[in-house]
């Protein structure tokens, strides 16, 4: 298959140099028909590799009921449940130049092979990847056609999942060092719990940084270490340690917070910097959606206000949910700014009728609704492998009315191992705040219906 696509340099962030080439990122455009046949290629082999239980399970990507959201919930949960069992933790976040550019056909080619595809369907992978031409379209200029000796085009339907598969052995060699990890696309974070008083941490961390290199060159692909961040997680009477890694030259330091897929974390799990951060950038937009508000109709700047500020609220906000009102108020303070610039009323207008008009739920109610939500999918088994190990339905010891209720079981509060930590997380709240719900609506049949019901059940809560 000869296929000639331009691609367009992009900048992956608004933040970064325009000025500065290294900054850019290709993204291929591909012709329609391309697109086409890739998505008929797409569904034949995520069928194959979900019968045959293929696909990394710790590998969110671009996978129908995972997103960054689950997968940070499910590192986020390992870690709570690590502190609240007095360990201490580090996290590493992977950095890769330039992944889906560098990825060896001859390598993805053979680990398709060995999954089982073979035959006609192999010989069309195989036609799918080698000779490929590319241009390069710039500020109206384009280049001459060049051949693609390797990489999978970004911006195409199959890319990302041949991705996942070329690097699903790296797995094995993070779990060899006793890492736990989880990945989307090419964002990998891989983490360690231990006692404090555990020796030569900083060995294990060096010599499973040194192995992932390696896996990584023999792969043709790059670690970025300049880029690669370590946060530390101690418990809160363990001593801080050096945790600063020398890997292929190139030093590799502990920081006290770190952005991971959209969210910040830091090294106390409170998620204050996180929070801090999304009430600055709503804050942000909201002053310059009232720069334009005389030239909005009413629903128009609430359409405005929900794209670009509702969503960032929403975005992964079932990390909150362990967190007290307190904490949280600073983003109901920017959700009631917003309802308020929507109706262009003053600053200190109720805002509870707004809210009720706009049909918006506060943001506690917002983040109740995002984990049971989680909880329906994981509940009714459609939602990713390691949320559902995350909860166990209700089943009595005897038979009892309330076996046929759709009720969780609750697990304790107190960790094991543990004398006085609590656990505050997404296996004890969602259960918890599952069997609270009508049992009607705990019973619905899809998940829109669960949705519409769910909104419903909150909004006579606390609006009406």
């Amino acid at each position: 298959m000869f296929l000639l696509f331009s691609k367009l340099p992009v900048l992956p962030q608004p933040s970064l140099d325009p000025s500065d080439v290294r900054n850019y990122r290709p993204v291929s455009l591909l012709p329609f028909l391309s697109k086409a046949l890739e998505r008929a290629a797409l569904n034949q082999l995520s069928v194959f590799l979900h019968q045959n239980n293929l696909l990394d399970p710790h590998q969110s990507g671009f996978r129908t009921g995972h997103s960054t959201e689950t997968a940070l919930l499910a590192v986020t949960e390992a870690l709570a449940t690590a502190r609240a069992s007095s360990l201490s933790s580090v996290l590493i976040l992977l950095d890769l130049s330039a992944a889906f550019d560098t990825v060896n056909h001859k390598l993805l080619i053979s680990t398709l092979a060995e999954m089982g595809i073979s035959g006609t369907a192999l010989s069309w992978f195989t036609s799918y990847l080698t000779d490929r031409s590319y241009q390069v379209s710039w500020k109206g200029s384009v280049s001459a056609p060049h051949p693609l000796l390797t990489g999978v085009p970004q911006g195409s339907v199959l890319g990302p999942l041949l991705f996942s598969i070329y690097t699903k052995s790296l797995g094995l060699v993070i779990n060899s060092h006793g890492f736990s990890y989880h990945s989307y696309a090419d964002d990998t974070q891989l983490f360690l719990s231990f006692p404090p008083s555990t020796p030569q941490v900083k060995d294990r961390i060096s010599a499973c940084l040194a192995d992932i290199s390696e896996w990584m060159s023999s792969h043709h692909l790059k670690l970025n270490l300049d880029k690669t961040e370590l946060l530390f997680m101690p418990y809160k009477t363990s001593p801080l340690l050096d945790l600063s890694i020398t890997v292929d030259g190139t030093m590799v330091t502990a920081s006290r917070s770190a952005r991971n897929l959209g969210v910040v974390l830091d090294d106390q799990l409170d998620f204050k910097e996180h929070i801090r951060a999304t009430a600055r950038s709503c804050r942000f937009l909201l002053y310059n959606i009232r720069r334009i508000w005389p030239y909005l109709t009413t629903y128009s700047a609430q359409l405005l206000v929900q794209t670009m500020v509702t969503s960032r609220l929403d975005y992964c906000n079932s990390l909150l949910a362990s967190l007290p009102a307190c904490a949280i108020l600073p983003l109901q303070l920017v959700q009631n700014a917003a309802a308020r610039l929507v109706f262009n009323l003053p600053k200190f207008s109720h805002v509870t009728p707004l809210l009720r008009s706009l049909h918006w739920l506060p943001v506690v109610a917002r983040i109740r609704f995002k984990v049971l939500t989680l909880a329906y999918t994981a509940a009714k088994r459609s939602g990713p492998s390691y949320l559902q190990d995350l909860i166990q339905h209700y089943a009595p010891a005897r038979p009892l009315r309330s076996a046929a209720a759709g009720r969780l079981a609750l697990p304790s509060l107190r960790v094991k191992g543990s004398r006085s930590s609590r656990l505050w997380s997404f296996s004890t709240l969602a259960p918890q705040w599952w069997n609270e719900l009508p049992t009607l609506l705990r019973s619905a049949e899809t998940l829109s219906v669960f949705r519409c019901g769910l909104k419903t059940h909150f909004f006579r809560l606390h609006l009406d």
